[in-house]
């Protein structure tokens, strides 16, 4: 399964990068928002980090849609999704390989949106950079993988990115807050085994990971195909 979800990868973000567009809509979203958040701030006024983290993940959750709409619109214009279907290889290694394009592509949006953040919002950075390396993957491989399954759901349908919308922010919270949370406290220097709960909240983060992608290697074939 993991060869032709490379290759589906490859794929995806040769077309996301070969015509022009890549993330490119996610990233000017991104930034915008982190720019007009700036502005409600005083001249000289520092934004708490906790503060810096939610409109952080805010644009990052935007993005997620904006980058799984893009992935998902690859087959519908191309007429390729029966092409996929009927190809020798496992129907999950669709969901697999559109999870990962997008993983690649959400890192790419946030290597804009962090240092806009640190910039515009006048974050201090502390804490361990490894730490903070994991909770980004952690964080971003959740929002991944439900971007992989709702995609799915919406693929063929004119209402796809309203149903990405409305199924996706909700389902999103608990790995939101989590990010929050984490960022928050590592960035502040808390210890991670310490009273702030970071702890705490990387498991939660990581068993809903485990959760959901259990959730959609069984759902996807399901969804993908209209069963």
């Amino acid at each position: 399964m993991i060869g032709p979800a490379l290759t589906i990868v490859a794929k995806d973000l040769r077309l996301a990068c070969g015509n022009g567009q890549g993330p490119v809509q996610a990233v000017l979203l991104g930034l915008l928002l982190v720019f007009i958040f700036s502005l409600s701030a005083a001249p000289g006024e520092r934004f708490a980090v906790q503060q810096a983290m939610a409109i952080f993940w805010l644009c990052s959750s935007f993005s997620v849609v904006l980058i799984f709409s893009l992935l998902f619109r690859f087959e519908e214009e191309n007429d390729t999704a029966t092409a996929l279907l009927l190809a020798p290889l496992p129907v999950q290694s669709l969901w697999l390989g559109k999870t990962l394009a997008g993983l690649v592509l959400l890192a790419a949006c946030q290597i804009f949106f962090f240092p806009a953040a640190v910039v515009f919002l006048g974050v201090d950075l502390r804490g361990d950079a490894g730490l903070v390396a994991l909770m980004l993957l952690g964080v971003d491989a959740g929002l991944c993988v439900l971007g992989g399954l709702i995609g799915a759901m919406g693929h063929g349908q004119g209402t796809r990115d309203a149903l990405l919308t409305i199924i996706v922010f909700p389902l999103q919270i608990p790995l939101l807050l989590g990010g929050i949370r984490i960022g928050t406290g590592l960035l502040s220097g808390a210890a991670v085994s310490g009273a702030s709960g970071v702890a705490d909240w990387f498991g939660l983060v990581f068993a809903f990971d485990a959760v959901f992608a259990g959730a959609a290697l069984f759902l996807f074939p399901h969804v993908f195909r209209g069963e």
